[in-house]
């Protein structure tokens, strides 16, 4: 791992650990340890099960959308390059942030340095669809319980889906008109290239056009060819969420409570969205303190602050290790390969 990359892993565990501390601090009490004497391990381990299980989906997405494209990608070597990317997201503002590494990892195994930018884009793409309809569905059929989560953090979703639609919506039209596209990235990037000198600034902008169409050529051929690994990558993408949301469930199974799906798809919803927009390195802090805010709505005080560590002990510090397992695969790899 670089230098730089070191120090947001130690800021992103700091933001998360601080956080915990403080909710442990406010939320502990005497009644809490009565329902940790009661903990019930078998759901815990179900619960990393089915975390583990939504991150297998989520590398038979990658496969899937690959053969649909002409290239084959073993099981193994997907779920190994997903492992690799939860620990960049984890330094990255966002959880949003390991698409490079999911890039790389597929020119490696063969792919085109264009189909496997478009597959990874379309990931996300998969990622917002699915997520920006379980939000309408759940604004426009739950809405007694919706409303229960409190109007800021409602409008705070309502802004996350509508950010979402526009960014599903823009994406779909670049691939008919990719001018458009042209123009976005022109705006963007020449708020950063004010200075440089104008055959400079020439030359960049024809490098992004012409990287442009190429996307754009892999993207036709995505949709003309790769049909079958857009339908397999909604099915994937919908188990993983789903596997992924129930996860509070079972862990609040494991800590003799109820379990709360319908309550707990909405919460897991609000933050999953959220989570996407840039605001610390893996979304550290934010994830704590928004599940502490909703889950409190629903769940006994004395085992809040206990469910948010196992929760996140799951999600992220155990991502974290898969990270780091699969790096050290990863640099022995490149290693054989310079011998």
């Amino acid at each position: 791992m670089e230098k730089n990359q070191k120090k947001w892993l130690w800021i992103s565990l700091g933001f998360s650990a601080v956080v915990l501390v403080a909710v442990l601090y406010f939320t502990v009490d005497a009644e809490t340890i009565t329902y940790l004497k009661q903990l019930k391990v078998p759901f815990l381990i179900l619960a990393l099960c089915t975390h583990l299980a939504a991150l297998g989906f989520w590398a038979l997405r990658i496969k899937f959308m690959s053969r649909s494209l002409g290239y084959r990608i073993g099981f193994f070597y997907a779920l190994n390059l997903v492992f690799a990317n939860m620990l960049v997201a984890a330094v990255t503002p966002s959880q949003a942030g390991g698409e490079p590494v999911r890039v790389h990892e597929l020119y490696k195994a063969g792919v085109k340095i264009g189909d496997a930018t478009a597959i990874v884009i379309t990931e996300r793409i998969l990622d917002g669809i699915v997520l920006g309809v379980g939000g309408a569905f759940f604004m426009f059929v739950l809405g007694s319980e919706w409303q229960r989560i409190g109007s800021a953090f409602s409008y705070l979703m309502y802004i996350s889906w509508i950010v979402i639609t526009i960014i599903v919506v823009i994406f779909i039209y670049s691939v008919k008109k990719p001018d458009l596209l042209k123009r976005i990235i022109h705006v963007v990037s020449g708020r950063f290239t004010r200075k440089w000198e104008s055959r400079k600034i020439e030359n960049f902008a024809q490098t992004i056009d012409r990287e442009v169409d190429n996307f754009h050529q892999t993207l036709t051929d995505f949709m003309s060819h790769g049909k079958g690994g857009l339908v397999s990558g909604i099915f994937f993408t919908v188990l993983f969420w789903f596997c992924e949301f129930v996860i509070v469930s079972l862990l609040l199974l494991g800590l003799g409570q109820p379990p709360i799906f319908v309550e707990s798809l909405i919460v897991q919803l609000v933050i999953a969205l959220v989570m996407m927009i840039p605001l610390t390195p893996g979304g550290s802090g934010i994830a704590e303190i928004m599940f502490t805010s909703l889950y409190g709505l629903f769940v006994n005080s004395s085992i809040l602050g206990i469910l948010v560590v196992l929760w996140r002990s799951i999600l992220f510090y155990f991502n974290i290790l898969l990270g780091l397992v699969s790096g050290l695969i990863i640099v022995r790899r490149e290693a054989k390969e310079t011998d």
